[in-house]
């Protein structure tokens, strides 16, 4: 097995990109991390939508999802059955300076690594959460765009050890619950979904949109909204959605323990059924 990624740069074997793409130099881009299964990525269409959505939010021109579609196909026969699939849009060569060109030639780097060994084990134990402190700053017109610009997380990592904990969560400047660090956060509390708002600041999920939609199928309530630590701590569960881990309860958040998750486990289920 290959120790390596498996790369394509514009439908090119390359593990490098040109020193003036845009992506390098500004962060200007979008991304999507896809779990490989079975051969299989899941949720493409619901990625596939969500990366044109974020590109055209960034006026990045997006290809059409067959040409990310041939060029997956090309790469997964030499990949693990079950893999990690990162697909990576930047807005392409640029001049020097902030000011885009009007008419970009939008750059494609597709990125197969190795499977996380740890996923399985945090879902089924329930993960540990570390508070951190970094605060994340807002700004509505990349509210919910996975763009490349991470640097909040990256730092927002570096805050617990390996071992110490699975995940960090991240509040705003004034206190109220984002996101995790690669995650979206949700609480049931008396029998209601609740999933805090993203219209300031924080990356909307391709996950979170599933169990809103997995929510609305079960005729659970639901709801989008501003909430507070507090609040967070006094749910009855919570827990965390990405593409890769789909759910993980939360087991602790500093001094707060979280028993058995009954709703979390059966949208866990749901979620490796959806298509």
């Amino acid at each position: 097995m290959r120790t390596g990624p498996l790369t394509l740069v514009d439908g090119v074997r390359h593990d490098a990109v040109p020193a003036h793409d845009r992506g390098l130099l500004y962060g200007d881009g979008v991304f999507r991390t896809l779990r490989v299964y079975q051969g299989r990525p899941r949720w493409w269409s619901a990625h596939m939508l969500k990366l044109a959505e974020d590109a055209a939010r960034l006026a990045i021109p997006a290809p059409l999802p067959t040409l990310w579609a041939r060029e997956v196909a090309a790469l997964l026969p030499e990949a693990p059955a079950e893999c990690v699939l990162k697909l990576i849009l930047t807005r392409g060569t640029g001049l020097r300076g902030y000011r885009p060109t009007t008419q970009p030639e939008a750059r494609r780097i597709l990125q197969i690594s190795a499977w996380p060994e740890h996923i399985e084990a945090v879902a089924a134990r329930g993960a540990a959460v570390h508070l951190c402190d970094l605060r994340l700053a807002e700004q509505p017109r990349l509210a919910g765009i996975k763009h490349l610009n991470r640097l909040e997380n990256v730092l927002a990592a570096r805050e617990w050890r390996d071992g110490e904990a699975d995940e960090g969560i991240l509040l705003d400047h004034r206190g109220r619950v984002v996101c995790g660090v690669s995650s979206n956060v949700f609480l049931v509390r008396q029998g209601r979904l609740l999933t805090p708002r993203l219209t300031r600041c924080g990356v909307a999920g391709v996950a979170r949109h599933l169990v809103l939609k997995l929510a609305a199928q079960l005729k659970l309530p639901s709801q989008e909204a501003d909430i507070g630590l507090d609040e967070l701590k006094e749910a009855d569960e919570v827990f965390l959605t990405n593409s890769l881990i789909r759910l993980w309860p939360v087991r602790r958040l500093d001094d707060r323990h979280w028993g058995e998750a009954r709703l979390a486990a059966e949208l866990r289920r749901l979620l490796d059924d959806a298509a």
